[in-house]
């Protein structure tokens, strides 16, 4: 690191002129809290937790704060730089009381409109699934530590080709302490009251009433006499030989007696 000698303030009075081992290079300073707190030796003042965060290294302490806060090994990794089997190592405990924090909420009682329910959250909740036709089965827990503090619970379960999640405030106490519906989802689940919509009903098709109509009568058949047996053809008549002309015999020559009896 190069040491830098401070040279007077700018004339705008909000920046300190530095100058480098070289004369000809100059550099200026802006005049913040940060820079107060750093001359008074106060480390504290005005650094938030990016301030302390240094790509490629993060302290133990920063890693629990993200993944307690809800943060994931991955995404931590990720926003950091670091490998993620260092980051698993600091998260590891954290994740188990992650994971410890949403078994003991599921075992807490919903908070109703008139008071703590008597069942458990994950028994109203499983009634409720069944009654949608889900399975309790398939679902995902979570817990983290809200903004103020407090445990945040999701509860995540699909449904057809969606994901459904629901988020509850997990507040430790007597009998398993209570959970309180942080959105609608939530509140479906737990509310004894709430109807699952049916589906729209499809009006039933008009039956027609057909009058029985007669059946149309037969013309009669008038009945058509069979027909004769037909009379047998007639034979084919023999045809008759061509007749030959008389021959004249000798005497009738002789005698001058013509065929025909003629003289």
């Amino acid at each position: 690191m190069r040491e830098l000698r401070v040279i007077g303030l700018d004339v705008d009075g909000r920046h300190i002129i530095c100058e480098g081992p070289d004369p000809a290079d100059k550099f200026t300073l802006q005049v913040d809290d940060r820079l107060r707190a750093a001359v008074r030796g106060d480390r504290s003042l005005g650094q938030t937790l990016r301030d302390k965060e240094v790509k490629g290294v993060l302290r133990p302490r920063d890693i629990q704060a993200r993944i307690r806060a809800g943060a994931s090994v991955e995404q931590v990794a990720a926003s950091s730089g670091m490998d993620v089997s260092k980051v698993e190592r600091f998260a590891h405990p954290v994740l188990l009381e992650r994971a410890r924090a949403a078994e003991l909420a599921s075992a807490a009682h919903p908070v109703l409109a008139d008071g703590p329910a008597v069942t458990t959250l994950q028994e109203t909740i499983t009634t409720a699934l069944v009654a949608r036709g889900l399975s309790p089965e398939a679902t995902e827990w979570d817990a983290w530590r809200g903004e103020d503090g407090r445990w945040v619970v999701q509860m995540a379960w699909q449904a057809g080709l969606s994901d459904n999640v629901a988020h509850f405030r997990f507040s430790p106490g007597a009998h398993g302490g209570t959970v309180a519906a942080l959105d609608d989802a939530a509140s479906e689940l737990i509310d004894p009251a709430f109807e699952r919509p049916v589906l729209r009903p499809v009006a039933p098709v008009a039956q027609l009433e057909l009058e029985e109509q007669p059946a149309p009568a037969q013309a009669p058949v008038e009945e058509t006499p069979a027909p004769a047996p037909a009379a047998p053809a007639p034979a084919p008549r023999a045809r008759r030989a061509k007749a030959k002309p008389a021959v004249p015999g000798w005497e009738d020559v002789l005698l001058g007696v013509r065929s025909s009896g003629e003289r």
